[in-house]
């Protein structure tokens, strides 16, 4: 599982931590312990801040985590977020295939023909961006 920076979807970080621990059928005392050990930098900072005793369930640590961390929610990506990326000078090409790539994944119901467009539009001037075009 990936650690908790602080900068991410505390939503989603906090579903996947709940997942693991159910399957681990892990107490409340053990999953209030075991969060700590998932978060990094600002996360824990935060976490490491916390009065003690102010903490009385998990459910109780979970809200005030969401509440800390709500503003890092990830946001929605939409079809024009590929307009945005482009293949910079200097840039190989898998590099900016890596990037589309990962971008067009964070896009729901993603029509393949606005991914080509995006793909092509991104490209910068020469031989495989005149080849691809045609």
């Amino acid at each position: 599982m990936d650690l908790n920076d602080g900068m991410t979807d505390p939503r989603h970080h906090l579903n996947n931590f709940k997942s693991r621990m159910y399957l681990a059928n892990a107490f409340d005392a053990t999953r209030c312990k075991a969060f700590s050990t998932i978060l990094t930098k600002a996360a824990m900072k935060w976490f490491d801040m916390l009065p003690p005793k102010s903490v009385i369930s998990f459910d109780d640590l979970s809200q005030k985590f969401l509440t800390r961390f709500s503003i890092q929610k990830d946001k929605a990506k939409h079809a024009p977020s590929l307009l945005g990326i482009k293949q910079e000078v200097g840039k190989t090409l898998r590099d900016y295939i890596e990037g589309f790539n990962k971008l067009c994944l964070e896009i729901q119901s993603l029509p393949t023909e606005v991914m080509i467009m995006g793909l092509v539009n991104g490209l910068k001037e020469g031989p495989f961006s005149q080849s691809i075009s045609k």
